[in-house]
């Protein structure tokens, strides 16, 4: 381990996949040791966890930080969002937690949205107008399908509420993660009564919102991490909060994420509320707004078409005329929550290779469309995209997002944002600076620019009028096809 210069800190993102920990020098942004874990997922109608796999999780990374953990003097941990953690009296989970891109709560999303004042009601009220992700909803599908879970239930966490609790003791959140929920008003920055009193939901049963900088509380006595007791921990967030912490994000600067789900997001110091439901009016983790687009199906739909084709993901070919949506798991953007993957214009002439670069335009079309609405009026279109995600590195992702946005591409050579945004929380904590500056302290959005090409608008239309025409198809439950 490197000498650090100044006091440790550990940021945590626990994922969707897996659980990844760095301990980072607070002075430099170092990361002087890491750590990660996998997760198990169910596969069928649902997408559900154990909460405590997440914990084991922690632990084990932890464990790989070695003696450098045991030093750190703060810990923050950013999370997947929208997860419904349901705890008993003892603080043990009732059933597994259903995740973000869980999307059998697609019918109650449809009928709080009716029941509550429709679409623009929601967008004013919480920011957002509540899909299948959002965790409102699933406590929805739990109360109608699973009645005996929530009479058991007598605490209500998102992912990263769990693990923050089991390390302090205490009961806590933080807005960016609340925001996601669709009991979190965004007009008042409090939860909201009459959403909860609709869907059966006791507010006692819901974590405290600590406020930016505030201390969430200080690791108890009773733990299995290597961490002293009394090490200070901050309120954490959720995960695309975290990322925009970890690159120290300015208002107006955009960037696309390219992970299990895609998103595209900006900070913005604008109350958002888009009725159409494309943008979710989601809160930052430091006071500002983080209007963001997010699609269900990015590089592991994309990484399976790959498998059923027998290539690499590289093998793109270009000068192709064929569709395909990969909407392997529904979709989120557009809300299509009972889609399945789409091909059209399949042709004797057409290669592998041009199948798997219509599965990449498929993939990215979505997210360029939700560009313009999550960008404010007055921001500049000029600035280069940061493209961040386990597919950002990958020379097709690369040359698919340039091509189809006609802007200038940046790819930040720091790893595990979401981590470093959690550790540059941490690190706040102990110098009292933003942690959004702290991440540019760090200079953690370093990396090369990709110059702008010209926009393929051709391709953009295409696929556009396919999806178009397709909506009626793609719209219907699987029992009705």
């Amino acid at each position: 381990m490197s000498a650090a210069e100044g006091p440790l800190v550990v940021g945590v993102d626990t994922s969707t996949q897996s659980t990844k920990a760095l301990v980072v020098d607070a002075s430099t942004g170092q990361v002087v040791a890491s750590g990660q874990a996998p997760h198990t997922v169910s596969s069928g109608a649902g997408r559900e966890s154990d909460p405590r796999q997440w914990w084991d999780a922690l632990c084990e990374a932890l464990r790989q930080c070695g003696d450098a953990a045991h030093e750190a003097a703060a810990v923050s941990i950013g999370g997947q969002q929208h997860g419904l953690v349901t705890l008993d009296g003892r603080g043990e989970p009732v059933r597994p937690a259903m995740l973000w891109n869980d999307v059998r709560s697609a019918p109650q999303a449809r009928r709080l949205i009716e029941e509550l004042g429709g679409p623009k009601a929601w967008a004013d009220r919480t920011g957002s107008v509540p899909g299948a992700s959002f965790t409102v909803t699933k406590w929805a599908w739990l109360a109608e399908h699973e009645p005996e879970a929530v009479r058991a239930t007598k605490a209500v966490r998102l992912p990263h509420d769990y693990l923050t609790e089991r390390l302090t003791g205490q009961g806590t959140t933080d807005r960016g993660d609340a925001s996601g929920t669709g009991w979190w008003a965004s007009a008042t920055e409090a939860y909201d009564a009459e959403t909860l009193a609709h869907v059966g939901l006791d507010p006692a049963f819901l974590p405290r919102v600590v406020r930016p900088g505030e201390i969430a509380g200080t690791v108890r006595d009773s733990h299995e991490l290597p961490f002293s007791k009394g090490t200070l921990v901050a309120p954490g967030t959720g995960d695309n909060a975290a990322a925009a912490l970890g690159l120290g994000l300015r208002p107006g600067t955009p960037v696309l994420s390219l992970g299990t789900s895609g998103t595209v997001y900006a900070v913005s110091t604008h109350r958002p509320a888009d009725p159409t439901g494309t943008v979710a009016g989601f809160a930052d983790a430091h006071g500002d707004w983080l209007p963001l687009a997010c699609t269900l199906n990015c590089t592991l739909a994309v990484d399976r078409v790959a498998a059923l084709l027998g290539l690499d993901r590289e093998a793109v070919e270009p000068g192709t005329s064929v569709t395909l949506l990969p909407y392997l798991d529904g979709e989120r953007t557009p809300n299509l929550p009972n889609a399945t993957g789409l091909l059209h214009g399949l042709r004797h002439d057409t290669t592998a290779g041009q199948l798997l670069q219509a599965a990449y335009d498929g993939a990215v079309h979505a997210l360029l469309g939700a560009l313009d609405l999550v960008l404010d009026a007055d921001a500049d279109r000029t600035t280069p995209l940061l493209l961040i995600g386990g597919g950002a590195r990958g020379r097709a992702w690369q040359e698919t997002v340039r091509r189809l946005s006609g802007r200038p591409v940046q790819v930040p050579e720091a790893k595990e944002l979401v981590a470093l945004g959690a550790a540059a929380q941490a690190a706040g904590l102990l110098t009292g600076e933003d942690p959004a500056a702290v991440a540019r302290r760090w200079n953690t959005a370093a990396g090369p620019v990709l110059d702008a090409v010209e926009r393929d608008a051709e391709t953009l239309a295409r696929i556009s009028g396919v999806l178009s025409d397709a909506a009626p198809l793609l719209e219907r439950a699987p029992q009705d096809r």
